[in-house]
């Protein structure tokens, strides 16, 4: 519960921003002209930079390419790589605060502690770790993979050797000449599995279920290229266009997913080309339609995973001895270090558990064990609060930069509706449900829903309350016609 807040607090802003990763910057650049320099943006940590500061891991890259990963209003021309890396994806969001003035904003090591709604003064009251503020609208970027899952498995305390998730990697830890195990396949693991694989004495990759991973095709992006993109405005333009348009006609496969058989064929000759091996190449491939989990891009896993010195079990692991790793069906496997690929906890959005409307009921608890919210952002009874990759904005084929900018403008403009009204705005109840009504709509007979797996996609009621589960045009159409009716306006003095 909410700590008792202090009668008088004089550290007020007009926008307070969570998190500095590319939702909490963006927000701050694009909303400019209505918090007019009063804002103030809360990080946890010590820098700037999100999931793109924390996961440092060996061969950390995005998955989608460099030039359409970025924002359209501070575009680059210094990416490297078709798909960037860690560090350069961390430098341009450095570079994007420094270049619009944001750095002596940020608070860093300020970890918002909850978040409790004052009707009567018409705003929100934050307590942190290093005090207390206050802020008439509140933006909420934490982002919807910050917090690692570890797996509750019998034993791991007792291991006697450095245990880490791959989002919070020790460097201090030499893995060479290390017999090391990596539980779970994601997309992390997918990276870093490849960049160890070479120096460890042996590597256990322990599995649930096999991914699909197709060929990632990166490139290294020529200087002369380099330079047309930061020179030519016409050609960055036209290379990020051709890029969005491909992706998007990708989506037609993830709605109707009998397409997919053509990229499964695609994905099994991957696998057959990279693995000989007729037993290891059984065991590494899926069981359900592609696009089902996310589809993995990587030319360097199962290559990796070919090498003598690797091995796969299947079925994941049943507990940990304080030398080694029991896997599912008994076999003992001793071992120096454990590396946890096991993804994050995304049931509920951090802090939304400390989210308190004005009747002191959390936004957790109000949305149950399926969270809802107006275009993916508003939420009803939680007034001048906007979600950054709230529900249903997250995507499974394309960049997920764009719904930010979608995301952006509608807040834009219901921030402006507010602050025109001296007071708050938030999404009617009838708003939510009919939008809500539309995601189900929308993802009934995806390859979500029918793929014949079980993904992070879908919430423990097994409704996608993840996943934009239409394109990225459409999802922009909704968030540019602003329409005051779906909203519930009040003034300072409480009037409508």
């Amino acid at each position: 519960m909410v700590k008792s807040e202090p009668t008088e607090i004089s550290d007020h802003h007009t926008l307070a921003i969570i998190g500095s990763g590319f939702a909490g910057l963006g927000a701050a650049i694009k909303l400019e002209q209505l918090h007019g320099g009063s804002v103030v943006i809360f990080e946890r940590a010590s820098s700037v930079g999100g999931v793109w500061r924390d996961n440092d891991y060996p061969g950390a890259a995005c998955d989608v390419q460099s030039v359409l990963y970025s924002y359209s209003f501070a575009p680059s021309h210094r990416w490297r790589h078709t798909y960037a890396r860690q560090a350069e994806i961390r430098l341009y969001l450095e570079d994007l605060a420094r270049a619009h003035g944001l750095m002596p904003r940020i608070r860093t090591e300020h970890a918002v502690e909850s978040l409790s709604w004052d009707a009567d003064a018409s705003r929100w009251i934050l307590d942190t770790a290093r005090g207390w503020s206050t802020a008439n609208h509140v933006v909420l970027a934490t982002g919807s993979l910050a917090d690692p899952t570890l797996p509750a498995i019998d034993g791991i305390d007792t291991f006697d050797g450095p245990v880490f998730h791959s989002s919070q990697w020790n460097h201090d830890v030499d893995l060479s000449g290390k017999r090391v195990a990596v539980v779970g396949t994601g997309a992390s693991a997918i990276q870093f599995v490849p960049k160890i694989q070479p120096v460890v004495k042996s590597l256990t990759l322990f599995q649930r279920t096999a991914p699909w991973v197709m060929p990632r095709n990166d490139r290294p992006i020529s200087e002369s290229t380099r330079k047309r993109l930061g020179s030519v405005p016409g050609y960055r333009r036209a290379s990020r266009a051709v890029i969005f348009a491909k992706r998007e006609i990708k989506l037609l496969a993830f709605r109707h997913p009998v397409l997919m058989r053509i990229g499964e064929r695609e994905g099994r000759a991957h696998l057959r080309h990279a693995v000989s091996d007729p037993a290891l190449r059984e065991k590494l491939s899926p069981n359900y339609r592609m696009g089902c989990k996310r589809i993995l891009l990587s030319d360097e896993y199962y290559p990796a995973l070919a090498q003598p010195n690797v091995s796969v079990e299947n079925g994941g692991v049943a507990k940990v001895t304080p030398t080694g790793v029991v896997d599912a069906a008994g076999g003992v496997h001793e071992v120096d270090a454990i590396i946890f690929g096991t993804g994050f906890d995304t049931s509920k959005l951090p802090l939304t558990d400390r989210v308190f409307d004005e009747n002191g009921q959390s936004m957790a608890d109000s949305w149950g064990t399926s969270p809802r919210a107006y275009l993916g952002t508003t939420v009803a009874g939680f007034p001048n609060l906007y979600l950054m990759h709230g529900p249903n904005i997250a995507l499974g084929h394309t960049s997920v930069i764009m719904m930010f900018e979608s995301q952006l403008g509608y807040i834009e403009r219901a921030m402006k509706h507010a602050v025109d009204a001296s007071g708050s705005i938030e999404p009617t109840p009838e708003a939510q449900a009919e939008y809500s009504a539309d995601i189900d709509e929308l993802t009934g007979g995806t390859v979500w829903t029918s793929g014949g797996c079980s993904s992070w996609y879908l919430d423990p009621s097994g409704r996608n309350s993840n996943l934009w589960p239409g394109s990225i045009l459409g999802y922009r159409t909704r968030t540019v016609r602003f329409d005051p009716t779906q909203h519930l306006v009040r003034s300072s003095d409480g009037s409508r």
